[in-house]
């Protein structure tokens, strides 16, 4: 079977070189993430890798431990900054695996008891909206 080759013209290549915009929770050497614009709960946000990597296949290990350090790290922040029940953590590899942006990325959803997922890609959200939650898990990074 032979390996898909990175293309680094995705969406989230061009967010990391600053090609596109988006609303920037937090960013290491290593890592970037970003509020998802087609969030499925509120404060559902992206953990980059800065480094080209297709998917989990081809990433490097010590890049993808700053992956899920960071995950972990926002995770953590997002549950404080809504007050969540829970988290969701998703990462899907391939077209077979529900892949849609063919770079590496972690999904961190929070949960509430009792309220189910969005659709994926159901609504786009407003971007004041998406930068006051980028806010709220900014604030609690901070505590």
């Amino acid at each position: 079977m032979t390996t898909p080759v990175y293309d680094d013209q995705n969406i989230f290549a061009k967010i990391l070189r600053g090609d596109m915009p988006c609303v920037k929770v937090y960013e290491d050497d290593d890592t970037l993430v970003m509020m998802d614009i087609f969030p499925r709960s509120q404060g559902h946000c992206l953990v980059l890798p800065k480094a080209p990597a297709r998917n989990i296949f081809d990433i490097e290990t010590p890049m993808l431990e700053a992956v899920i350090r960071t995950t972990q790290k926002i995770a953590i922040a997002a549950r404080a900054a809504f007050g969540a029940d829970g988290i969701s953590i998703a990462q899907s590899n391939e077209a077979a695996g529900n892949q849609e942006v063919f770079h590496l990325h972690v999904h961190i959803i929070p949960r509430f008891e009792g309220v189910s997922m969005a659709r994926p890609a159901a609504n786009m959200e407003d971007g004041d909206v998406l930068k006051a939650n980028a806010e709220k898990i900014k604030q609690a990074l901070a505590q």
